[in-house]
Parts: structure tokens; C-alpha cells; sequence
């Protein structure tokens, strides 16, 4: 069975000088690989085949007898790394908190132990007869929330 830390190591490798990352890496008991990749910009199918091509570089396939896909992370599926927070900085996100409130907002900052959204809020303010739109800023800790994911806009 591959071991999947070194197959991190060797994909990681393989990314070094480009602006892809990787999200994720499976490996299930029968050596059935996926790896999962995102890039600040777009990834081609030449990217793909150049993380492909060194991973079977560095396993004989003949010999470790597995099976391998390598390819973009999908819009629509929830972050999983730092990077894509980093990456959708500014764009607008759906939130789901572990006690099952969903928001939506504007993915504000984001770093390692948290990530702030503001959220379009009716509030009322003091002096004026109706509530307006306030951009309303919510923190979370990544142990809080089940998912945060793109929201495509056509």
C-alpha cells in the first residue's frame, strides 16, 4: 500500500513554483488515489498531467498496483485548506455553523485559527425612523462551522 505521507511529499514537490496547492489526497485500502488540487489562478489539464507524471515517477505503478486521479477541486464543494479561504477573499460564501445556522456573506479575513464574513443585516438605527443594510461581521473558529463553500452567481 503507498504510504500517503510521502505521496504528500512527492505532490507537493511537483507544485513548488506554481500557484497550485493541494486540498486533498485519498487513498483508499485497495490503492484507489485521488488527488485534489486548487491554484490562485486556473488549473489546466497539463497541470494535472504534470502532478500525474510525478507521482508515477516516484511509485512503480507495476509494483504498488494502484489506480490514480489527479484533478481541480470543484467550485461548489466545501473549502478544506487555509488557501482556498485566502483565496476567495472577497467573494461571497455560504457558512453553516455546527448548531445548523447558515449564513451568507462576504468571506472578509481569513488566517489560521479563524475566518470573519459580513453579512447584509437589517438593523435599526438610532435617530432614523427605519432599519437599513449594515454589513454585520460574524468570526468564526474552524471547529465552529460544518462548512464554508462558494456561492456561484450567474
Amino acid at each position: 500500500m503507498i504510504d500517503k505521507k510521502e505521496l504528500i511529499t512527492v505532490v507537493e514537490k511537483a507544485l513548488e513554483g506554481t500557484k497550485m496547492f493541494l486540498v486533498d489526497i485519498t487513498v483508499s485500502h485497495d490503492n484507489i488515489i485521488d488527488v485534489q488540487l486548487d491554484s490562485i489562478d486556473s488549473i489546466t489539464i497539463d497541470d494535472c498531467i504534470s502532478v500525474n507524471n510525478a507521482v508515477h515517477e516516484a511509485f512503480d505503478q507495476d509494483i504498488e498496483d494502484y489506480e490514480l486521479t489527479v484533478g481541480s477541486y470543484s467550485l461548489t464543494e466545501p473549502f478544506k485548506v487555509l488557501k482556498q479561504y485566502e483565496k476567495n477573499l472577497g467573494g461571497e460564501v455560504e457558512v453553516l455553523t455546527r448548531d445548523g445556522k447558515k449564513l451568507k456573506g462576504t468571506l472578509y479575513i481569513a488566517n489560521a485559527e479563524e475566518f470573519t464574513i459580513t453579512v447584509p443585516t437589517k438593523t435599526k438605527i438610532e435617530g432614523k425612523k427605519r432599519p437599513e443594510m449594515v454589513d454585520v461581521e460574524h468570526t468564526f473558529k474552524y471547529d465552529e462551522i460544518k462548512y464554508t463553500k462558494n456561492i456561484l452567481q450567474f
